[in-house]
């Protein structure tokens, strides 16, 4: 069967580290992508190198017509969907709950937390074999901030991600009969730019002394515990999470 796989968010950081794994793997690649075409063509670029096939798609996952769109055009372009990453995720700046406002909850529950949904069950829709497909694998894009709230920086983004952990376990058991699998890899301080939208570009090193390995992690780390659960060698596991936080 061919392997095709959508990551969201796939541009930069873990995203753009899981497409060039899974290129590496055999997989036809979409490159999901908000704003940053360039960063998104420059991944194609290379994945094309490799010899696989890979496109990039605009859409913001948090708007129902535009996720519809992307998987529309993976279909035209590339195939059926066999395999999705949820890795599409903002924070914002570091912030005391007392802090927050309405806009900026929605801004990260519609990215975080509805985008998710949306992405799973377009996904869903192609892979299940009541709907007439030939299975999959979803892997959610967590993080450690789910077990450990995040305080007094970005609760509001670790609340978004237990949403996530909740929906990881959920959906796996509702379509556990229909040949895909859900799971979820949960990073914990990851050396990407995501930290500079929270307002500390070199939080890593604040932070490393609390882990356990006293490091901060890779991308491409993250990147290999989710093709491990999109692979066959995870056949048998479904609803589970993957730590990738260095012990903390």
């Amino acid at each position: 069967m061919k392997k095709v796989i959508v990551i969201t968010g796939g541009s930069r950081g873990i995203g753009a580290a899981t497409a060039y794994l899974a290129a590496e793997r055999g997989y036809a690649v979409c490159v999901n992508y908000l704003h940053n075409r360039e960063a998104a063509k420059s991944v194609i670029e290379s994945i094309e190198q490799l010899g696989s096939k890979a496109v990039a798609v605009a859409a913001d996952v948090a708007c129902e017509t535009d996720v519809i769109n992307l998987f529309n055009t993976v279909d035209e372009q590339l195939g059926k969907v066999t395999a999705l990453v949820n890795n599409a995720g903002i924070l914002e700046q570091q912030m005391r709950v007392e802090n927050m406002d309405a806009a900026r909850l929605h801004r990260i529950f519609a990215t975080n937390i509805i985008g998710g949904f949306l992405c799973a069950r377009e996904a869903v829709k192609r892979m299940s074999t009541k709907y007439g497909g030939a299975g999959g694998a979803i892997v959610n894009v967590s993080s450690g901030a789910s077990r450990l709230g995040s305080p007094n920086e970005y609760v509001d983004y670790a609340a978004s991600k237990g949403a996530i952990d909740t929906m990881t376990v959920g959906l796996a058991k509702e379509v556990a009969e229909e040949g895909i699998r859900v799971n979820a890899v949960r990073p914990g301080f990851i050396d990407t730019d995501i930290h500079a939208s929270g307002g500390e570009p070199n939080r890593i090193e604040r932070v490393k002394e609390f882990v356990p390995m006293k490091r901060g992690g890779q991308a491409i780390e993250v990147a290999k515990a989710i093709l491990w659960l999109l692979s066959d060698e995870a056949s048998y596991t479904t609803g589970s999470f993957i730590d990738v936080t260095g012990g903390k």
